[in-house]
């Protein structure tokens, strides 16, 4: 799709041939325009894009808003509207509260004109805390023990077929897991993209491997995702342990402590909608 085609009113058929998630279409409105590839498709409809990808693309634009050297992102907070369509997506960054030490960064990001994802996040100073650095969490077995698992068998679409699963002993149970997830592909075609933009690019795949129920049968999308990072983490893979918690009248949350290959970098938390799934019949 090229650059100046309207993306409010372009047919759109998500490319197979591009190894990265986006492309880059040029700027748009204040922002930049994007064209999502197949491996952005998400896992409950085919003409959705996943969470996942679409956090890593906010990152991404957050990390190349106003960058200033000995600042780091801390928090991001992820609040979405509803539906993510499959389509040409806009993102728009500003800052809302400058400062020399804390800063508050926020995201739009619409499909067609509409807003769909809202983002947040705190980008503090790098200080000397080493003396007093630590944190008293279970390390995840490193990746080379835990047991490769094909994620295709309880979840479809492009963005699942993109990441790599490795759960460690003693395995999946439902509403509890560890696990690795990982993928080669860069959220921006053509761009450089950054430690912790590749990091965070599968955290939303957190509701997806601890899962209490089939998601054949019910749904539990979360309505947003919250990240808290310690410290910067290395990009080699994301480490997930997880438990899903679900309440009796609808409600459910997930709950992750971040790993990467060094030990614990962090948490989040997504609230879930649970309803079972519309009968097929």
């Amino acid at each position: 799709m090229a650059a100046s085609t309207s993306p409010e009113t372009a047919e759109f058929t998500p490319r197979e041939d591009v190894d990265a998630y986006f492309v880059p279409l040029g700027e748009h409105d204040g922002g930049r325009l994007f064209e999502p590839t197949i491996h952005v498709q998400g896992a409950w409809n085919e003409a959705e894009q996943h969470l996942a990808a679409s956090a890593g693309l906010i990152v991404h634009e957050i990390e190349r808003h106003e960058p200033r050297e000995g600042m780091q992102l801390a928090k991001v907070t992820f609040d979405v509207y509803g539906f993510i369509p499959l389509r040409p997506t806009h993102v728009r960054v500003r800052t809302i509260r400058p400062g020399r030490t804390i800063e508050l960064v926020e995201a739009e990001f619409s499909v067609d004109g509409r807003l769909i994802i809202v983002a947040r996040a705190w980008r503090l100073s790098v200080q000397d805390s080493s003396p007093v650095a630590g944190a008293d969490l279970e390390p995840l077995p490193p990746i080379e023990e835990c047991e490769r698992v094909d994620m295709g068998k309880m979840w479809p679409g492009g963005f699942i077929r993109s990441v790599e699963r490795f759960d460690a002993p003693p395995g999946y149970v439902p509403g509890r897991n560890r696990t690795w997830l990982r993928t080669d592909l860069p959220s921006v075609l053509g761009e450089e993209i950054s430690p912790t933009t590749h990091f965070l690019c599968v955290i939303d795949g957190a509701n997806g491997i601890a899962v209490r129920v089939d998601p054949r049968e019910w749904m539990f999308p979360n309505v947003d995702l919250t990240v808290h990072l310690f410290r910067r983490p290395d990009p080699t893979a994301t480490g997930f342990d997880t438990t899903v918690a679900m309440g009796e009248s609808g409600l459910g949350v997930t709950m992750t402590t971040l790993h990467d290959i060094h030990g614990p970098v962090g948490r989040i938390a997504q609230s879930l909608t649970v309803r079972e799934m519309p009968s097929k019949g």
